[in-house]
Formats: C-alpha cells, structure tokens, sequence
C-alpha cells in the first residue's frame, strides 16, 4: 500500500480495528468440488437485490404514486429523463433474473441438504427472503398502472379473495377496499418501497451473519473424508475476486437485455374497460396460474380454486419446514426421496410454465 492508503487504512483501523475483520476473512475457506459453481447463486442474488434498491431509489425520485399520475409520471421518466428508460429497463430485468437467482440458489441448497442442522435457521430465513421477493414483484407490477399490471393484480386479489374465512379480509386489505383503485396503488406502493424493503433487510441481515458464522454446507459425501483430503480456497480474496467477476458478467447480461430488449409500457389502466385477453400474470406466478385452470370447478365439498390454492399453501409450507422432517438427511443419510420430490417440483415449475407461457 502507498502512504496515503496506509494513513487511511490506519486512521480507519484504530477506530473499528479492521484488522480483526481482515484476519477474520483470512481464515474463512470454500469447500471445492465439482458442485462449487452453485455457491456463486447466493452472491448474485446479493448483487441484483442491490441492483434493485439502487434503481429504485432512482426511479423513485421521479415516480408519482397516485391513480392520476402513476402512469403518466412512469412516461416521463422514459421519454424526458436522461436514461430514464434504461434504468426503468434494468430495475425490471433485475426483478426477473432476482428471482430467478434467487430459486436456482433455493433449489441447490436444497439438493446439497444446506438445510440440515444447524443451518435450519439460516434456510427459513432464505426461504422468508423468496417469499418477499415474489411479493415484491407481485406489488410493483401494478405501480405502472397499466392496463395489464391492473387486471393481473385484480386477478391476483381474487385468487386470495376466495380463500375460506381469512379470503375476503385478506383481499380487502390488499386492495385497500373492495375493489383494485388508486387506494390499492397506493398501498402496493408503500409495501414495496418500505414494508417489504425493511422485512428484507433485516432477513439479509440474520442470513449473511449465519453464513459467516457457519460457513458453507459441503455435500454430503465430503463430510465423510478427513480433513485433510478436502479441498478449499480461501473466501478473501480468491473466492470474493471469482464472485465480482460472475457480478459483472450478470452486469452486463442486464445492460444487453435492457438495451435491446427494452420493457414496454402498454397503455393506461381503465378500471371500466374490459380486461384484455389472455392476461397472464408474471412468469414466477406462472405455474400456478396454469394449475388452477386444470382444476375442476367442484372437489368434493370444496370449490377447484380453493383447493388449489390450500394445497399450494400446504406444499409451500411443507417446503420451508424441510429442516424439520427431513430428519435422515440431518443425520447425513442422503435420500433419494427427498431428490426426487426436487426433481419433480422443478419439472412440472418448468413444464407448467412453458404451458402457460404458450397457451
């Protein structure tokens, strides 16, 4: 280091002794082996999460929440402010590929058993994480306030409305009233500018610490050779210098996927206005939108929708308590069941998906 950097370094030392943090990321090291590539998904959700914030903030310093303005405030930040319509490109491409980090990183921590003791804590807070990712993207799609964010949010709603008992609370809560108006922007807004935003945070926060505290799970065929036959690389900087580099590949994955595949506008939203044919909700929502078309109208006692939706609840609820009934796997008995219940949620996500994406 030059003096200058020296003097810097040192005058920031005395006061919040860096040292101890440098020798603490001196000592942390990365399992190595042929599954190590997926350890770099956490780090890129870290990335386009930041991504987020950062042109959000932006966006914000022009948008206009309101039924009167939304739209036409949204249309001036991509005509008449400079680049305007690229940062408003990139904040809803980062939204997209977040959440597809962030369950490409999900489903490998679940392959590799990271849940298993004593990381439990560590993947309910992941899993509260993707929760509110899929409620960001759910509240900022209707801030817009075009024509499709209104009818796929009222769509949305009413999947929740029909929800025995809590159903109708619930949606009237999320619209702020009976029905999707300038209220419910209003309120969206608010979730996903502040409420969300300060929940995720903290979360981030518990996580990261875990998994500094912890370090990182090793499959569980590594755990049964000694030490010494375990490969590792040091976190700093080895491991930190591979990370930055894949941030700036997803960096400029976005800068091409924003520039020449610009997201679009559409025209305004007019409650009274029949809704336009074939809505479709987010790519994320996908699977389940296409599910609850397949279920008969009447099962049993139960109306089609609301099972469909309690047993998502109950499959989803299933899922972020792996930890606790998976108890072969914490044990270090690795279960092909368990594998195969992976493999078949990721299946039918994608060919779901790919039904509702064409049909």
């Amino acid at each position: 280091m030059n003096t200058l950097t020296r003097k810097i370094y040192s005058w920031v030392n005395d006061r919040v002794q860096l040292d101890n943090l440098v020798e603490f990321m001196g000592k942390k090291y990365v399992p190595l082996h042929r599954h190590s590539v997926w350890y770099y998904f956490g780090g890129v959700s870290l990335f386009l999460f930041i991504i987020q914030v950062v042109t959000g903030i932006l966006l914000l310093l022009y948008y206009k929440s309101g039924e009167a303005l939304a739209f036409e405030s949204i249309q001036f930040i991509m005509s008449k402010v400079q680049f305007g319509w690229l940062i408003r490109s990139i904040h809803s491409w980062t939204a997209n590929l977040f959440i597809l980090s962030a369950m490409i990183h999900m489903f490998s921590v679940y392959f590799g058993k990271a849940y298993r003791k004593p990381r439990e804590i560590t993947w309910l807070t992941g899993m509260l994480m993707f929760f509110l990712a899929l409620a960001f993207g759910f509240s900022g799609y209707l801030l817009p306030w075009n024509e499709l964010a209104f009818f796929a949010t009222k769509v949305g709603t009413d999947i929740a409305g029909i929800v025995p008992i809590v159903g109708k609370p619930i949606m009237q809560f999320l619209r702020s009233g009976d029905e999707v108006t300038g209220a419910t922007l209003s309120r969206f807004f608010g979730f996903h500018v502040a409420v969300f935003p300060g929940i995720f945070t903290v979360l981030l926060g518990i996580h990261l610490i875990l998994v500094q505290r912890q370090g990182m799970s090793e499959p569980l065929g590594l755990e049964d050779e000694s030490v010494a036959e375990r490969k590792k690389m040091p976190f700093f900087p080895n491991f930190m210098l591979r990370d930055l580099l894949l941030w700036l590949i997803v960096l400029n994955l976005l800068a091409i996927l924003a520039v020449f595949f610009p997201w679009e506008l559409g025209r305004k939203a007019d409650p009274f206005a029949p809704a336009p044919a074939g809505i479709k909700p987010e790519w994320y929502f996908l699977f389940m939108f296409q599910t609850l078309k397949y279920i008969p109208g009447k099962l049993w006692f139960l109306d089609g929708e609301v099972f469909g939706i309690m047993l998502f609840g109950i499959a989803g609820l299933l899922w972020m308590l792996i930890p606790f009934w998976d108890r072969k796997s914490s044990r270090g008995e690795q279960t092909r069941f368990i594998n195969y219940i992976g493999l078949f949620v990721i299946m039918y996500i994608m060919i779901l998906t790919i039904i509702g994406w064409l049909a």
